[in-house]
């Protein structure tokens, strides 16, 4: 059988297209890296003047509190301070004001937190489900969030008023003698918690409806069939398919609990709301705070104070992160 075989053209090159050169592969190579960059780089660059103004409104003031808490500073003279390394610190630690405003704060908290996080819960549940006029109950359950803390804390101080407020009026009416809200140091917690809870309720039920929203509907389906009732697909469906959310939650209102300043300010109506009370049953950390710095004068102890409530934020979440690797070890 012949062969054919292809002739070179005249002058002895072979036909076909021309060879790559080496600078044209190292050009394209270069642009395809470039282009990755690009594409890699594009979150950072927007999330780059996030971390600038953070550094000049956040971590610049947090520097210099530490800075001022190292010093005797008065309100008056900002500019001369004098150099007591931890003896404010020391101070505050023997200071039975701040263990009192510590415990109220803890008290206020927990009070206030745990039936708003709940009652949440419940209310998200409630506008999960199809019903007439949910876009009215889902707006109105913003208006208590969007109400100015001073507006609702007046209005609440009138409600828990001692001789002519609702509360102690609807007492009156089943027989029980009237409570002396603001002087006594319980009546007085819950009072405030009411606020809080009043006014954070429909905010943090709006964020579980959110979540609620994400979870697939074939999960309840399929619990549907095998048998699950209501109040089952509650606890194994919705609560575990909302749980980050419910952790996000319980970090803002432990963040909230721990800076509370507006409603027992409020609640005190006057001299007595800075101090929280003639004897001091409902003073916050936050009250504590602004008592020594602008009643006392002292800003070196309210620096303090302030970097108190930051190291017990960080405490709190360094326990719940140590319980959430202990459990999930065991598990």
């Amino acid at each position: 059988m012949a062969t054919s075989t292809t002739k070179a053209p005249a002058g002895g090159e072979p036909s076909g297209p021309p060879p790559k050169k080496d600078g044209e592969g190292t050009a394209r190579r270069r642009g395809a890296l470039l282009h990755r960059l690009d594409v890699r780089g594009a979150p950072y660059a927007f999330v780059a003047p996030f971390f600038v103004v953070f550094a000049a409104f956040s971590f610049y003031p947090l520097v210099y509190t530490s800075w001022i808490s190292l010093h005797r500073v008065e309100l008056a003279t900002l500019d001369v301070m004098e150099w007591v390394a931890f003896d404010n610190y020391v101070d505050l630690w023997n200071d039975s004001r701040f263990w009192n405003a510590l415990a109220n704060t803890l008290t206020i908290g927990v009070i206030s937190t745990v039936p708003q996080l709940l009652m949440a819960l419940g209310l998200a549940h409630l506008l999960n489900y199809r019903m007439r006029a949910s876009l009215f109950f889902r707006v109105a359950s913003l208006v208590p969030y969007a109400t100015s803390v001073a507006a609702a804390a007046l209005v609440f101080t009138m409600i828990f008023e001692r001789d002519f407020g609702m509360i102690n009026w609807a007492l009156g009416a089943v027989g029980v003698d009237p409570v002396n809200w603001e002087a006594d140091k319980w009546p007085a917690q819950v009072a405030i918690s009411t606020i809080v809870i009043w006014r954070w309720t429909g905010y943090n039920a709006l964020l579980y409806l959110a979540a609620m929203q994400a979870i697939p509907a074939e999960r309840y389906e399929a619990a549907a069939i095998d048998g699950a009732s209501r109040w089952k697909q509650f606890t194994h469906v919705t609560v575990p398919g909302i749980r980050s959310t419910i952790v996000f939650t319980i970090v803002l209102s432990t963040i909230g609990a721990t800076q509370l300043f507006g409603e027992p300010l409020i609640f005190g109506q006057g001299p007595n709301g800075v101090t929280g009370g003639a004897d001091n049953q409902y003073q916050t950390l936050g009250l504590l705070l602004y008592e020594e710095g602008w009643k006392n004068y002292q800003m070196g102890r309210s620096a303090t104070v302030a970097w108190a409530m930051f190291l017990l934020l960080v405490l709190v979440f360094v326990a719940q992160r140590l319980i959430k690797r202990l459990r999930s070890r065991t598990s």
